[in-house]
């Protein structure tokens, strides 16, 4: 699956809000009820989470973090390298507990 089929796979989700659907860019807010979901898709496409992990960062991915704005706990980042390109999935939750802001991002790593 490449970041086109991840990204068109996202549709099928319930958001609240879509906030930008580009080429390179997939940005929501989705509801509670269909987190469980989103994180199993996730995972299917790019494995566990690289945050929280036991594990630090790798260097490259922490770069690319600190680009965007950086990771704080509770946040939950996925990544996966695709050849000259990275997929990065940053999960915010919102303190109401009823939504998350969800950024998938590719980028080309040359």
């Amino acid at each position: 699956m490449d970041f086109n089929s991840l990204r068109r796979n996202m549709k099928l989700f319930n958001f609240e809000d879509l906030r930008t659907d580009c080429d390179n860019h997939f940005e929501g807010v989705i509801i509670q009820q269909e987190l469980d979901k989103l994180h199993l898709q996730l995972k299917s496409f790019m494995g566990e989470p690289v945050f929280p992990s036991k594990s630090r960062l790798p260097h490259k991915v922490q770069e690319t973090v600190n680009g965007l704005g950086g990771i704080m706990p509770g946040q939950t980042l996925y990544y996966k390298a695709t050849g000259a390109d990275s997929i990065l999935a940053m999960l915010w939750p919102w303190k109401d507990g009823q939504r998350t802001t969800i950024k998938i991002i590719q980028k080309n790593n040359n």
